[in-house]
């Protein structure tokens, strides 16, 4: 996990946690499919184009959905979120081969699992974290003081 000079985090840490996010979206969606009698999942290579779907769509239908849908998931206390996870694993489940979200409760109960493993690591591992250093702008050298004609410079009596 590399850190530059200045101690900030580089490239390999992102991907990283990336990497460990997959890890555990795999362990939720696995333990959905454990648990839930509606979610079934063929094998591994599935459950890898799950997570990676599942993950677009996490980053790019999903803030779509909760902007359109704002006032339902504040209006809901946030239970328009889950409404919202439930159709996104459902969505999922209709575009991958060998992965079957059984009707609405299952799809329910499936994404509160994710979103409790998903939690879990969120509190192991913390919050993703951007950080933005605004540098100040480059100072420039005062103006040079004009030079008075010769003979009307500064006159010191004593």
């Amino acid at each position: 996990m590399g850190r530059d000079i200045r101690g900030e985090t580089t490239m390999n840490n992102s991907l990283f946690n990336l990497v460990l996010r997959w890890a555990f979206l795999a362990m939720g969606v696995a333990l959905a499919a454990k648990i839930v009698p509606g979610i079934h999942c063929a094998d591994g290579a599935t459950l890898l184009v799950v997570v990676v779907l599942l993950s677009l769509f996490n980053a790019f239908l999903k803030p779509l959905l909760v902007l359109f849908t704002l006032p339902l998931v504040i209006l809901s206390a946030g239970f328009g979120l889950w409404l919202i996870n439930a159709f996104l694993l459902w969505a999922t489940s209709r575009m991958v081969e060998g992965f079957y979200v059984e009707g609405l409760w299952a799809a329910l109960l499936g994404s509160m699992i994710i979103s409790l493993t998903n939690m879990a690591f969120s509190t192991l591992v913390g919050p993703n974290k951007v950080k933005v250093r605004r540098a100040p702008p480059p100072s420039a050298p005062p103006p040079p003081r004009p030079t008075p004609p010769p003979g009307k410079g500064d006159v010191i009596d004593v």
